[in-house]
């Protein structure tokens, strides 16, 4: 079992591009089913990302390749991620 607790502390990082997304902000739980639907990553700019903030990006759990110890591994399309 993870907690949430424990998944804030790990790096998303994209394995089509090598590339670090964020620490997770957030989930999106399922509450019919209990079962985690998206994680979600922070979108940057502004001052600790308060002024000016991007989007948040969210990412559906089916893209999740593995939960490591220090890292999340994540299949997620390049074309869906906004710079």
């Amino acid at each position: 079992m993870v907690r949430m607790a424990d998944l804030r502390d790990r790096d998303v990082v994209n394995v089509n591009d090598g590339k670090r997304l964020g620490m997770i902000s957030d989930i999106e739980i399922d509450v019919e089913s209990g079962r985690i639907k998206a994680i979600v990553i922070p979108g940057g700019g502004g001052f600790i990302g308060v002024l000016s903030r991007k989007h948040d990006l969210v990412i559906p759990w089916d893209h999740i390749i593995k939960v490591g110890i220090d890292t999340i591994l994540v299949d997620y399309p390049l074309d869906m991620i906004m710079d």
